[in-house]
Order: C-alpha cells, then structure tokens, then sequence
C-alpha cells in the first residue's frame, strides 16, 4: 500500500454534533437543548477570513487585518445549525435584524466561550486531549 492511500480520506467537513451549552435552554419536556454544530471546510474557513479582513492605514501604508470578532461572529453563524440564527422569529426576539450578533445578545460570555470551544474543537483547532493533560496537571 502506498503512502498517498493514507491520505485519501473522506473531509470531515458537514459533520454534526450537539453540544449542551447551558442548562437555560429547555425542551418542551424541561431537558437541556442542545444546539447543533457542524465541521466546515478550509475553503469555507478561507472565505470567512476574507470577508472578516478590514483595511487600516498604518504609517501610510494600506494594510490589511483579520477582525478576530467578526470572523468568530461569522464562524459560529457558520457552523451552528440549530437554533438556526438567520430565522427573523429569533432575530426579532432578541432585537437584531443582523443574524451575526443573534448569538452575542442570546448567550452569556461563558456561553459563548463554550459555544466557540464546541466548534473550533469538532473542526479540529483545539485538542480534547489537551484538556485532560490540563485537567489531571491542576
């Protein structure tokens, strides 16, 4: 078997998960709702970077910079399934006609950071093993 064999692998990217981010978002039957994540593409993450860049004049010079919270507000948007935050019900109920800042005026920060955990570890930027090494060395 050669090399490239190991390498032909199918992407992870549409993979889903649901993830329990609080306690204060309940079924109908009193239960937790999770919400539903799912694994984009390097070529969707590319797109979303770029259109996350803004333009800054530094020392003359045009330059152009990632907007960290803007890419983030667009990678949760990107990778939540559900709630599904382009719903204008949603929007409307929590004061935004801009889907982007649905999850900033929803969630709590320690919400949002466990959101933003759930996603950039099922797209493989953070390691789960990392955090048992860290768990058992506190």
């Amino acid at each position: 078997m050669s090399a490239l064999k190991a390498f032909l692998q199918p992407s992870i990217s549409g993979k889903t998960k649901e993830v329990v981010i609080s306690e204060r978002f309940q079924d109908e039957n009193g239960q937790p709702a999770p919400f539903v994540i799912k694994a984009i593409s390097q070529k969707e993450n590319e797109k979303l970077s770029q259109m996350s860049k803004i333009k800054e004049v530094i020392d003359g010079t045009p330059v152009e910079k990632l907007d960290n919270i803007l890419y983030t507000k667009r990678l949760v948007h990107a990778c939540v399934q559900e709630p599904d935050f382009s719903d204008q019900e949603i929007c409307q109920y929590y004061g935004t006609v801009d889907p982007l800042d649905v999850p900033s005026q929803m969630l709590s920060i320690g919400e949002y950071s466990r959101l933003s955990e759930a996603i950039l570890e099922l797209n493989g930027l953070k390691d789960p093993r990392k955090k048992l090494e860290e768990a058992k060395n506190s």
